[in-house]
């Protein structure tokens, strides 16, 4: 009768009843700690897939790209062709905000400026439908202005045979 005595205390004491309570709270646990994860990482994931990480991953080619603009003001400069200043309307739902740029484009070689001017009308218009189809937001940030620039770049040495455009310059760029 001793031995069942001592079993019934054990079995009412904090520690024999704990044990049987901590087998149960060890899978509630495990089931929190395993949500919360489950969690943090469906966070992550919609937080990528919409974009809002990248200021941290995408810094690298930000870089990298302001890198290649600081090299190629540090080499020699070509021969320069001014445009005029352009004057758009930006993209906007009032009809309110505008843009005003001036550009001045760096060539590969003094024989292109003849092929520039020849093309210039397309030179032109390129630039106006490209520029009147950005936002404010599009133009106002640093990165906003290197894409701008690239973009300017591609589309105009698309018209080129005998050269390219090497670089272009914002002389000008005022958004009002």
């Amino acid at each position: 009768m001793a031995e069942k005595e001592e079993k019934d205390r054990t079995e009412e004491s904090p520690e024999g009843g704990g044990g049987e309570t901590q087998k149960k709270g060890l899978p509630l646990k495990l089931i929190i700690i395993v949500g919360l994860l489950v969690l943090l990482l469906a966070g992550g994931a919609i937080a990528w897939k919409g974009g809002m990480l990248d200021r941290f991953t995408g810094g690298a080619e930000k870089a990298a790209e302001t890198k290649k603009v600081v090299e190629a003001g540090k080499s020699d400069i070509g021969p320069i062709y001014s445009l005029d200043t352009f004057i758009v309307n930006l993209v906007d739902p009032q009809g309110k905000k505008y843009l005003k740029v001036k550009m001045e484009l760096e060539l590969s070689s003094e024989e292109l400026r003849m092929e520039v001017e020849k093309r210039l009308p397309q030179f032109k218009d390129t630039i106006i439908t490209l520029l009147s189809s950005k936002t404010y937001e599009d133009v106002s940030s640093l990165e906003g202005k290197l894409q701008l620039r690239a973009e300017l770049m591609a589309m105009l040495n698309q018209y080129l045979t005998s050269g390219s455009i090497v670089n272009i310059y914002f002389t000008e760029f005022i958004v009002q």
